[in-house]
């Protein structure tokens, strides 16, 4: 009998959560049961059909369990060690973070509609979720144009409120000013009211109010007003026109659907508000071993697993059965204060939604597995033709960027198997190298990478955006550090030759050079071969980091410099100016008046500031100081 046999016979037959160990005691697969004894009994003697379960028990020496009150907890705290494990054997939905919400707070004064990634118990209404931040933005604006609700922060509203005049977003007619007192609490409300019908969908009843408001301004003969409401009469329904409608019955629903090929498992998320779908997102995962009822279980459990993340609607459709469906429903009710049904619809608009997540699944996977072809053929590609020992499937990317021989940083990105990995990027800061010597800062950004080793792993393919005189740099740095590393450089074809025969040598694109050491010369990919394009794109990404990070150092600096240059105001009285301004804008916006209002703000340093910036406006004048005796 082995020692997982003998463990058998001594676990509880009560509710729980069992963890099989490895030799080394990792945790290969967290699951939960009602009876603990009986399921892993099935595991251990083969009586669970499952796929993964051979692959399991070959490894596991051992099984620990912790047994709980119900089955509830047992999902409870089998969520809480997927997160704490990472289980290779088990299905794990990463921290995400990407879902976002609108807010609206009926709490504040004037309240305003905010963008926000979690859902909090705090008394505001919440309207989600949304999947792409880049639509969101879009619907903003829009709705922004539709009801012209205040979008400013506390701050600012009160630094407008100081100065008395409103914000290029009251002369847009995106907001009333209740900043500066130009709308009453009446007709703000109004416009608050139907944000929120527009929001939960209630389409005709937000269409049957603006026309009665329309026909009451006529007939007051308010016909500014009613012109106004004409337009956003047509504007509320052309962009219900533009929504998707999937049901007729206007209800709340998640669908769920899984496609698989062998371990490669994608997860389809389909989110419907009021009839009309809202958003879908797919959930790629790899090396899966688990069977489709298993991974859905795990999904849900872990999809809505946070307190604070999004709810599950009234209602939950999936593609297939799973263990303790009402286990979860029963965690959820009480969790998120509201019933919700889970349910496998075989007919009806239930069944019409599955299928079309089930088909959007499907396709998520197939693109995944085409484009995991591609970059396989990229690889080989790569390996091939440029002679390297390993498959490059871990490639760093360097690129030095000055600003005309000021303000030199560097970028490293980082991709696995075609994809960026972005925790692993950096951005370097020059610190020692002259900024116009692109050698000397790519010598210190290995350097200090280098350094690093111990903590950071090497990867398979270090890449450059440089010629042979940056791959030498490249390989005194690496000989230094003692190291031996596949190396590579990319750089534009240099232009001796004629226009006409650089299009006609590289097919209308502009040709690169792709350079290894002891080579004399560079090696000619075709432009639109997997390689090269897999090797552009890295480069590339490397590139826009390094001015990405420029440009946000350069911005910074420029906002200290500017205030630096203020004749008696010191780093203290600087740093309270931007904290109680909220903005260097701020700052060179703001009236006498506000200024004295900063603490520690003298009337004699409110009249500098003033000056001074009025001064940096009018062209051709230098700033006007005032004197000793003021």
């Amino acid at each position: 009998m082995t020692k997982l046999e003998e463990q058998v016979e001594t676990l509880p037959s009560e509710p729980g959560v069992y963890l099989f160990k490895s030799e080394r005691g990792a945790v290969l697969y967290v699951g939960k049961a009602q009876d603990l004894k009986s399921r892993v009994r099935q595991y251990v003697n083969g009586g669970d059909g499952r796929i993964r379960i051979p692959a399991l028990i070959e490894r596991a020496r051992s099984v620990d369990v912790l047994v709980t009150g119900n089955v509830k907890e047992a999902l409870l705290l089998e969520n809480e060690l997927i997160k704490q494990h990472r289980p290779p054997f088990n299905v794990r939905l990463r921290d995400d973070k990407q879902y976002l919400a609108l807010r609206i707070d009926p709490e504040e004064a004037w309240p305003r509609v905010t963008m926000v990634r979690r859902f909090r118990k705090d008394g505001a209404w919440y309207f989600g979720p949304y999947t792409s931040s880049v639509a969101l933005k879009s619907s903003l604006s829009k709705l922004r144009r539709l009801f012209p609700l205040r979008s400013c922060t506390e701050a600012t509203f009160k630094d407008y409120a100081r100065r008395g005049r409103p914000c290029i977003e009251y002369e847009m007619k995106r907001c009333l000013g209740p900043c500066c007192g130009l709308t009453e609490k009446a007709p703000y409300a109004e416009q608050v009211r139907g944000t929120m019908l527009f929001l939960r969908g209630k389409s005709r009843e937000l269409i049957e109010e603006i026309e009665r408001e329309m026909a009451e301004a006529a007939a007051e003969e308010r016909f500014e007003d009613a012109a106004r409401l004409r337009d956003r009469l047509r504007s509320v329904e052309q962009t219900i026109e533009s929504q998707q409608i999937v049901t007729e019955d206007g209800l709340d629903r998640d669908i769920f659907a899984i496609a698989r090929e062998g371990g490669e498992v994608d997860v389809q998320v389909l989110h419907v508000r009021e009839g009309r779908v809202i958003g879908a997102r797919d959930f790629p995962f790899s090396n899966v071993r688990i069977d489709d009822g298993e991974i859905m279980g795990s999904f849900l459990g872990q999809f809505y697993g946070s307190g604070e993340g999004h709810a599950p609607p009234r209602e939950v459709l999936t593609s297939v059965e799973f263990e303790d469906e009402g286990a979860l429903a029963l965690l959820w009710r009480e969790r998120f204060s509201q019933p919700v049904a889970i349910r496998r619809p075989q007919r009806g608009a239930g069944r019409r939604l599955v299928e079309i997540a089930e088909r959007n699944a499907t396709l998520s996977l197939v693109t995944r597995l085409a484009a995991r072809e591609s970059v396989e053929t990229a690889l080989a590609e790569l390996e091939e033709r440029c002679r390297l020992s390993v498959t490059p499937r871990r490639i760093e990317c360097y690129d030095v960027s000055n600003l005309q021989g000021t303000l030199a940083v560097a970028s490293r990105v980082t991709f696995e198997n075609g994809e960026p990995v972005k925790k692993d990027f950096r951005r370097y800061r020059i610190r020692e190298a002259e900024a116009g010597d692109d050698y000397a800062c790519m010598r210190e950004v290995l350097d200090r990478r280098f350094r690093r080793r111990a903590t950071e792993p090497l990867p398979d393919l270090l890449m450059i955006d440089g010629g042979r005189g940056h791959l030498g740099v490249v390989m005194a740095a690496l000989e230094d550090a003692g190291l031996e590393l596949e190396v590579l450089g990319i750089s534009k074809e240099r232009d001796e030759a004629s226009p006409a025969l650089r299009v006609k040598r590289s097919g209308g694109l502009k040709a690169e050079r792709i350079y290894r050491p002891g080579r004399t010369n560079p090696i000619q990919l075709a432009p639109s071969s997997r390689g090269m394009l897999l090797l552009q794109r890295i480069r590339d990404e490397s590139h826009r980091f390094a001015i990405e990070y420029q440009r946000d150092l350069r911005s910074r600096l420029n906002m200290t410099s500017i205030l630096e240059e203020l004749p008696g105001i010191g780093p203290v009285k600087r740093r309270t100016l931007l904290k109680e301004m909220g903005s260097l804008r701020a700052v060179r916006e703001a009236p006498v008046e506000a200024l004295r209002e900063v603490t520690g703000i003298s009337d004699r340093d409110a009249l500098t500031i003033r000056r001074f910036f009025d001064a940096l406006t009018a062209p051709d004048v230098a700033p006007e100081l005032p004197t000793e005796g003021v």
